[in-house]
């Protein structure tokens, strides 16, 4: 009887032993994730996610975006197109929808939203979506 019951408390110590190291372990990996994404201030001051305005997944320190700016350079505000980023152009991911954030159609491959590019005195840049190829088809 006496072995029985320290068999049995031996196997619950290590039951819980493994199911504090897997916590732990899930933490560091999310914490990795969440450290290695994009991020920027918003306008109330927090902090948020960048995240790809045709497909809304979140942006790692090594993901760009695909797009296009028009000349003249030199000017406050230029045409862009944006084709979209990594998980979502030339192929997008399984399960990845790449949908217009201004008329919410689906985009195709051979899509692009349409923007303007406002080049600021201070050096910063910031980007308007002003449609798709979807909705500027007529």
């Amino acid at each position: 009887m006496g072995t029985f019951l320290f068999l049995l408390i031996s196997v619950v110590l290590i039951l819980v032993a493994l199911s504090i190291f897997s916590n732990l372990a899930k933490k560091s990996r999310e914490k990795a994730v969440n450290n290695s994404l994009r991020t920027q201030k918003n306008e109330s001051g927090g902090t948020e996610f960048i995240r790809c305005p045709l497909c809304n997944t979140p942006l790692s320190k090594k993901e760009n975006m695909h797009s296009k700016v028009f000349r003249p350079m030199n000017t406050p505000d230029q045409r862009m197109t944006v084709q979209g980023c990594p998980h979502c152009f030339p192929v997008p991911e399984i399960g990845v929808k790449r949908v217009c954030p201004v008329c919410g159609k689906n985009v195709p491959l051979d899509g692009e939203l349409i923007a303007r590019l406002f080049n600021r005195p201070d050096g910063k840049k910031h980007v308007m979506i002003t449609g798709c190829t979807e909705c500027y088809k007529k």
